[in-house]
């Protein structure tokens, strides 16, 4: 397999569970929550208080907050607004930024928790939830020890970076369900009934018999400022995690970091995961060591072919859709636009949706308050999660290839992403 410059691929055989012994993290739209009915608490240290924001009288939920960067103190202030939860701890490796969403949220110096040790310090507190948000290289260990120190996760997508990871978070979803907590995957094109409509449609079958799917996951260059910072030192391995966006390790790719938006709605439509994939792809803009382009043709059960393409370079171009097409109708789906069906008798039309990034995230907030307390650990969001992740790193592993790489070789080989923490501080 051709592997893109600097990436370290270790055998899963000789080091499985290489990241059992540490963790780290690194790292304004307000709304109005509806109000969300509660019953029961089923986490004992929940105590009922009525919410400030949101309206949501009832328990209220003590969470800690995992990895401060922009996106963890952004969906760490939609927590807030909903007015069913306490902002009651934050760990970041980056003292600086846990001191920031510190003062942001009003967390005691004491629940301010930095370096790699600090998320375990965390998890020592009286918390019933974490909202992990940091880098995904570190999503499974987690998540895990999230679970087994008795706590409901809320996880960032990805779930993972590698195959091992997905496998180990899909472990973690198993466990919580059994231990009755909660365990909710943030993707927000689930959580919307637009999307939910239109794959009513798709799954009942009135568009007909599925011959192709065309997904696509566009946008102008980003991260340049990243970009510049990271050059100063490539292989700092404090500088890498700072800049975690641009390092495939860390991040999985933005084929997996990002473009599993476009995959995970691809895998939700035909209820399935590929066979095999083929693909190339590249790095034109110069900094990171992330690929800005991707193609890959997916093939799916059935002979379904899915076309994708990605870039994270250039201008003037962005989108995030999923296009399905039956022998009777056709289905559109945009992140930020147009979401509807047509078929030859009928149709849907979803509407245009103006930001789905909040939206999606308001909804999954509102689930993930309203399943603790009310003893929902279905935990239906894992699977999926699980799923469309490894779709990803199919496409990526391809990719990297230049060639055909099939499901069963990939999960057989199960490589594993390596990052060197040895040479963090604790």
């Amino acid at each position: 397999m051709r592997t893109p410059p600097s990436t370290t691929i270790a055998s899963s055989r000789r080091t499985p569970l290489s990241r059992r012994d540490f963790l780290a993290t690194a790292s304004a739209t307000t709304v109005a929550v509806s109000a969300v009915a509660t019953t029961t608490a089923t986490c004992g240290s929940l105590s009922a208080r009525a919410a400030e924001p949101g309206g949501v009288v009832g328990p209220k939920v003590k969470i800690g907050l995992v990895g401060c960067g922009g996106r963890g103190r952004w969906i760490t202030d939609l927590f807030y607004k909903h007015g069913g939860y306490e902002i009651a701890a934050v760990h970041d490796y980056y003292a600086d930024r846990a001191a920031t969403a510190g003062r942001q949220f009003n967390v005691a110096d004491t629940a301010q928790f930095s370096g790699l040790d600090g998320f375990r310090r965390l998890l020592d507190r009286n918390l019933d939830a974490v909202v992990i948000q940091s880098p995904p290289y570190f999503h499974p260990q987690q998540a895990a020890e999230a679970v087994a120190a008795g706590k409901h996760v809320y996880l960032a997508k990805p779930v993972a970076v590698d195959v091992p990871g997905c496998q180990r978070v899909e472990e973690s979803g198993r466990r919580a369900t059994a231990n009755q907590r909660v365990f909710v995957v943030d993707f927000q094109t689930r959580a919307h009934p637009a999307y939910q409509e239109v794959a009513r449609w798709v799954l009942g079958g009135k568009i007909g018999r599925i011959v192709a799917v065309e997904s696509n996951y566009q946008t102008s260059t980003m991260f340049q400022a990243m970009g510049s910072e990271l050059a100063k030192a490539p292989e700092d391995p404090e500088l890498r995690l700072r800049c975690w966006a641009i390092d495939r390790v860390l991040s999985g790719d933005v084929i997996t970091e990002q473009n599993i938006h476009a995959q995970d709605v691809v895998t939700w439509m035909l209820n399935a995961a590929p066979l095999k994939a083929v693909g190339s792809g590249g790095l034109a803009r110069g900094f990171g060591t992330c690929w800005d382009h991707f193609s890959v043709i997916y093939t799916f059960p059935n002979q379904i072919l899915n076309t994708f393409s990605s870039k994270q370079v250039g201008s003037a171009y962005d989108d995030i859709l999923c296009r399905v097409y039956g022998e009777s109708g056709t289905a559109d789906t945009h992140y930020f636009g147009k979401v509807w069906v047509k078929s030859k008798e009928d149709g849907y039309d979803g509407g245009e949706l103006k930001n789905l990034y909040l939206d999606g995230a308001v909804a999954n907030i509102a689930t993930f308050h309203r399943s603790i307390t009310t003893g929902d650990f279905s935990n239906p969001t894992v699977a999926p999660s699980v799923r469309s992740n490894l779709t990803t790193i199919l496409g990526r592993t391809a990719a990297y290839a230049g060639g055909e790489v099939t499901w069963a070789d990939m999960m057989r080989r199960a490589e594993v992403l390596e990052f060197p923490i040895q040479r963090l501080r604790a």
